[in-house]
């Protein structure tokens, strides 16, 4: 019969425990989701694994859901609607990007579901910020519940510097866990 090597065994776990450490608070922050602006992608009370260094190797794509730095106090998770040189314009419930009509497939299940079309009231970026369009090193954000979310159409564009991350995991509860979000 083998002998255990308790000290090795000791700096193993010791090891993997300040590894799981680094890499939960360098690359991963978990948060709570609070409130109902992003439903029906996320609900309140979810729980969710934000990645920290994606867009430190790659730029934030459309449709991204992202958590971001609202205030000293909140962060808040939406939807990248609008990204750098982009026109907005939302007419008679639809997406139009640099004059173009952009799908938003995962709207259709809320569509479907509302009472009061149209989901999203009609606007120009314009006439909600002011500018024509996303200036560089902004984002134009959205909540997915579009009657109920308090985003880019009332304080207006966030920098990328407010950035915390890309939800990559929803993770609990796990009847509604998902791997991904976006692009």
């Amino acid at each position: 019969m083998k002998k255990v090597n308790y000290r090795k065994l000791i700096s193993i776990v010791i090891f993997a425990v300040a590894l799981a450490i680094v890499f939960r608070t360098v690359l991963f922050a978990s948060y709570v989701v609070d409130g109902e602006s992003m439903e029906p992608t996320l609900y309140d009370g979810n729980l969710l694994m934000v990645n920290k260094v994606i867009y430190d190797l790659k730029d934030v794509d459309r449709f991204d859901v992202i958590v971001f730095h609202a205030n000293k106090k909140e962060d808040y998770v939406k939807r990248v609607i609008g990204l750098p040189g982009d026109e907005i314009i939302y007419n008679d419930d639809k997406l139009y990007i640099n004059r173009e009509y952009v799908e938003e497939d995962f709207l259709d299940h809320f569509k479907k579901a509302s009472k009061t079309p149209p989901l999203t009231d009609d606007f120009t970026l314009k006439g909600v910020t002011g500018s024509a369009v996303v200036p560089e090193g902004k984002l134009f954000v959205m909540g997915d519940n579009r009657e109920n979310s308090l985003d880019s159409r009332s304080f207006g564009f966030i920098s990328v510097d407010q950035l915390v991350g890309k939800v990559d995991i929803k993770y609990w509860p796990l009847t509604q866990a998902q791997l991904s979000f976006g692009n």
